[in-house]
């Protein structure tokens, strides 16, 4: 492996990194947020908002893939 090959790694996982993070965030927003309806009494718009959350998590590509070169 040379020094660019080892550098585009580098990046490629800091990347990756990045978009895990950011979606760990979104999540313990959702979660929060999920909490809010909760206490406020709408059962409904909390199951709702952890249903849109179910689907967006199943139709989402894997933050962090193998890639293979």
């Amino acid at each position: 492996m040379n020094a660019e090959s080892a550098g585009n790694d580098v990046d490629r996982l800091v990347s990756e990194l990045d978009q895990a993070e950011a979606y760990e965030q979104r999540l313990r927003q959702l979660i929060s947020d999920v909490r809010d309806e909760l206490a406020a009494g709408h059962h409904a718009a909390a199951l709702s908002m952890l249903n849109a959350a179910l689907n967006d998590i199943d139709s989402a590509t894997d933050v962090v893939t193998r890639h293979r070169s």
